[in-house]
Order: structure tokens, then sequence, then C-alpha cells
């Protein structure tokens, strides 16, 4: 698919990875940022110029999205590419000193990472399919985040794994499900990237995480990110699969 002209949804688009997506494709497309985050994803928008607009969005809401989707076809006529960057990760063992993991916060993971991004994927597509196919019959293309916890959780990560597992999971029926309306599922699955999550902490302990990488020995880059985003827009082959982006990392037990 051809990136130039193209309507490019992005959850999660106010800070991080998505951000970084939002940052690279607004150079030539029209981009939609859907995020919690007022404040961030109206300056965002702000910055960007008129081809990117903002929409409050709860993705595991359905009236919510329904909404964005509806607000973004309005403004730019379709939607043909999504990129599902929503998520959290609080940190919780099965067992730990104060007790049992807290079934709330189990359900909340899945409820935003998994649950949130199925509910986008759902009722995008549903739009996406009435796109008017290009040259090779591709009317869009939806790409997942999941992570590199969905193979090697570490301790901790219970729910936040269990959710990217199941993104990794959904990633083949999906693209099986929509291949007779041309749209194509792809997963990227990240290691260890310099976003918000590591903002807090000093710069020796951020550059010991990078050391952990094989190579390079470093913390990913959110562009980095985006340009393999745009690397499977652009591939029409690239479909039903999960791509780690990790520098070869396999992750310790903690």
């Amino acid at each position: 698919m051809n990136i130039s002209g193209a309507v490019i949804l992005v959850t999660g688009g106010a800070s991080g990875l998505g951000e970084a997506c939002v940052r690279r494709f607004a150079q030539s497309a029209q981009v939609v940022i859907l995020d919690l985050n007022e404040q961030k994803g109206q300056a965002l928008a702000a910055e960007l110029g008129e081809r990117v607009t903002f929409v409050a969005t709860n993705v595991g809401d359905e009236a919510s999205v329904q909404k964005a989707v509806d607000e973004a076809i309005q403004r730019f006529g379709c939607i043909d590419v999504v990129i599902n960057c929503a998520g959290i990760a609080p940190p919780a063992k099965t067992i730990g000193k104060e007790g049992p993991h807290p079934l709330e916060l189990f359900k909340k993971v899945l409820d935003v990472n998994l649950i949130g991004t199925f509910n986008v994927i759902r009722l995008v597509t549903w739009a996406m399919s009435k796109n008017t196919p290009n040259t090779e019959g591709e009317r869009g293309v939806i790409i997942n985040t999941a992570s590199v916890a969905a193979f090697d959780g570490q301790m901790g990560q219970v729910a936040y794994s269990a959710s990217k597992s199941g993104i990794v999971g959904m990633t083949l029926p999906i693209a099986r499900d929509l291949a007779r309306n041309g749209i194509r599922v792809v997963t990227i699955a990240p290691g260890l990237f310099q976003t918000p999550l590591f903002d807090g902490l000093p710069a020796e302990a951020v550059a010991s995480l990078g050391q952990q990488v094989p190579f390079p020995p470093r913390l990913g880059r959110p562009d980095e990110y985006a340009h393999l985003a745009q690397s499977i827009i652009e591939n029409v082959m690239l479909n039903g699969e999960t791509i780690r982006l990790d520098g070869a990392i396999r992750m310790a037990p903690k």
C-alpha cells in the first residue's frame, strides 16, 4: 500500500511508539491519533498541522472507538491503516508479599491490551471492508503491537504477557478471516525500547538495560518501530505474521 495520501489511525498515538508512527506518517499521510491523554494528543496534532487530528478514545469501549472511526471517516473519507499501540504494563506477581495478584488488575490489563486491540480491529475493519481495493486487491492494513514478553515473560509480567500472547495468537486467524476482504494483519513484538516507561530511570540504568541487547547494544528507538510499520504497510506479502523487533534479546526471568 502506498503511504502517500493514505489515512492512518494510530491508537496510543500521543506518546511512545505510537507518537513515533504519527510523526513519521504525518509527513505524507493523513493521521488520526486515538488516545486517552487529551493534552498530549491535542498538542501533537496542533504541532503537526492539518494532516493530523486527535480523537479522545478509550480502546476498550465500543462506543468510544466507533465514535473515533466515524470521525476519522468524516474528516478524511476512509481509513486505510490502523496501528494499535495503546497498552499498559502494571507489574504484579501471581502471589506477592501482600497476597494474590489482584484479579481486577489482571482484567484491566487484558481489557486494554488484548480486548482493546480486538475492539479496534473489528470496528475499523468493518469500515475498511467498504474501501475500494487497490491494484493488488488490498483494502487495508492492520498492525498490532505485542511484545517480546509474549514469549519471554518476566517475573511480575503475568498479566502483560498474557495480553501480548493473546495478540500474537489472534494475528493469524484474523488475517485469515480478513483475507477475502483484502485486509492484511501483522503484529510487531518490540523488545526494550526508549519509551515513557523508562523516563523516570537514571541514565546509567537505561544504559545498563541497553547493554542487555546483543546488537545493537542499546534500547530501541521509537522511530525504528515506526520504520518497520512503514515497511509492513508497503510490502503486500507481509501478512498473518508476528515480527520480533528486539536486537536478538531473550529476556531473563527478572
